[in-house]
């Protein structure tokens, strides 16, 4: 049964659907989150015989959130929003957004890409799920693609981490940016504009620092695996289910960012300089931090922020009870 198109005003309106292409974990991921939020959703893939195992897996899924409370309405009712077409122009007519959800080779989403290029509305957002890949990489050589096409790199699984990458080549047209970022932010996403093309983008070179560093220590006989694991779960990992390295930081120490990185900026160094980095904090680079830290939060405002930070820590279950 085909949904009513939106009216001509309304391009990227809730009822207007969006489509998937791609039937594997992370596109099945993309149906939960988009049918949630109550938009209509569209599953294709090459191979239609997954179609039976992305059913089963959308119904577990929606059927945890249910026991977890997490859905506004019944999982039937959210299920019921996803349909899966066998036919790529069936699946993507009409849609405001196409988000490919293909395996990470740059060769078969530019193949794929090119497919629903043909058969997409002229005013619909083409994005990928790439990890690492750059779109300009995936449009290398045809300009209607590159104008069209964004990256939106989720958080594993979307609709339990709320943050989105959204990241344009210097071709895209800022027009689609907008509209694929609002589509995604009207799912209950939170998305960060990547203001440059770099490979990995933030969250994987953000998750790859960490890693790096973490099979060094390995390596070098410094701690097990577990404790390394513990230190993040324990320690770096509750704070920052609330907070980030910068805000971490800012915190951490009366004066700010600024007063850290006087106090700790050599020692970081030191420590770069051993793994055979040099990206030291300049003072140029230290200032533009502390001024977004403190448009963010005035110095005047910091132990109040502090107490904050401490109450959400309480709101944890405490280190000293998690046998309990």
């Amino acid at each position: 049964m085909s949904e009513k198109a939106p009216a001509a005003d309304d391009p990227h309106g809730p009822t207007r659907p969006v489509a998937i292409a791609g039937a594997g974990s992370i596109g099945v991921a993309f149906a939960v989150l988009f049918a949630a939020s109550g938009r209509p959703v569209r599953v294709w893939d090459a191979f239609p015989e997954a179609f039976d195992r992305a059913r089963g897996e959308l119904t577990a899924r929606l059927g945890l959130l249910a026991d977890f409370g997490l859905l506004h309405e019944p999982a039937e009712v959210v299920g019921a929003r996803v349909v899966f077409v066998a036919d790529l122009a069936g699946a993507v007519a009409d849609v405001v957004l196409v988000q490919e959800c293909a395996p990470e080779r740059v060769e078969l989403k530019r193949a794929l890409f090119q497919a629903v290029l043909a058969v997409a509305p002229a005013d619909a957002a083409l994005a990928s799920s790439s990890s690492a890949i750059v779109p300009s990489s995936i449009a290398e050589g045809d300009p209607r693609l590159a104008r069209r096409l964004i990256v939106g790199h989720p958080g594993n699984p979307p609709y339990l981490l709320s943050v989105i990458e959204v990241v344009p080549s210097p071709d895209t047209d800022p027009v689609l940016v907008e509209q694929a970022t609002e589509v995604y932010r009207s799912a209950g996403l939170k998305p960060v504009l990547v203001r440059r093309e770099i490979e990995g983008f933030l969250f994987n070179r953000l998750q790859g620092a960490v890693l790096r560093e973490a099979y060094a220590l390995v390596r070098d006989g410094v701690a097990s695996v577990d404790d390394i694991d513990e230190v993040v779960r324990s320690g770096l990992g509750r704070r920052w289910s609330f907070i980030g390295p910068f805000e971490t930081v800012d915190l951490n120490t009366r004066g700010g960012v600024e007063s850290h990185a006087d106090k700790m900026g050599p020692a970081y160094e030191r420590m770069g300089a051993e793994r055979g980095q040099h990206d030291p904090w300049t003072p140029e680079l230290v200032a533009s931090v502390a001024a977004q830290r403190r448009a963010a939060l005035p110095l005047e405002q910091w132990d109040d922020r502090v107490r904050w930070r401490d109450e959400q820590l309480m709101r944890l279950k405490p280190i000293w009870d998690a046998a309990g």
